[in-house]
């Protein structure tokens, strides 16, 4: 079972919930393209970084057996969601997988790869809308403008970017995929 970002539901308004996320790791990689390609693009170089393409910061004992993985790199376990907003440019996009609860950024390995980067994220308060359907640029600019509009209504002030939030894995039937959108907003 893939682990999933931890959150506590604070409150419950018409149209979404209010969470708490707590502090978390995540790898991420900067494209540019469209909505559709950029999470595609991304993918690439984040899967290699989780399969081992990182340098491991955990100190192996010398008594491991002799068929263990090289105590150069570490495997890291996929989690959910992959997020993905917009950069900071018109045409960009940040991908984020978040990463396994058990690292901390001492021990979190260190991408070979120059465009993985990885950070920590400060625990926030967040407006969140689950639906389920196709991963398209309409489909999430949908629900992100009625999540503004319920976040506003319900007296919130937004204070980031919206997040986009794929829980399933691209061969699940579409109607059948967990989607959010995720908006922070001002505690």
């Amino acid at each position: 079972m893939t682990e999933r970002q931890p959150y506590r539901v604070v409150a419950r308004h018409p149209g979404f919930e209010l969470r708490r996320y707590p502090p978390h790791l995540v790898a991420e990689v900067r494209v540019h393209g469209s909505f559709e390609s950029a999470a595609n693009e991304a993918f690439r170089p984040l899967a290699r970084y989780l399969s081992g393409a990182n340098r491991s910061r955990r100190a192996v004992s010398v008594t491991s057996p002799a068929g263990e993985e090289s105590a150069g790199s570490e495997r890291i376990a996929m989690t959910a969601p992959v997020l993905q907003e917009e950069g900071d440019r018109p045409g960009s996009w940040l991908v984020q997988f978040v990463m396994p609860a058990g690292f901390t950024p001492a021990t979190l390995p260190e991408p070979k790869d120059p465009l993985v980067t990885t950070r920590e994220v400060p625990g926030q308060l967040a407006a969140a809308m689950r639906f389920s359907g196709r991963w398209t640029a309409r489909a999430f600019e949908r629900r992100a403008t009625a999540l503004g509009r319920a976040v506003t209504a319900a007296g919130l002030r937004p204070t980031d970017a919206v997040r986009y939030a794929r829980f399933d894995p691209p061969w699940k039937p579409w109607f059948l995929r967990r989607n959010e959108v995720v908006l922070p907003v001002a505690e």
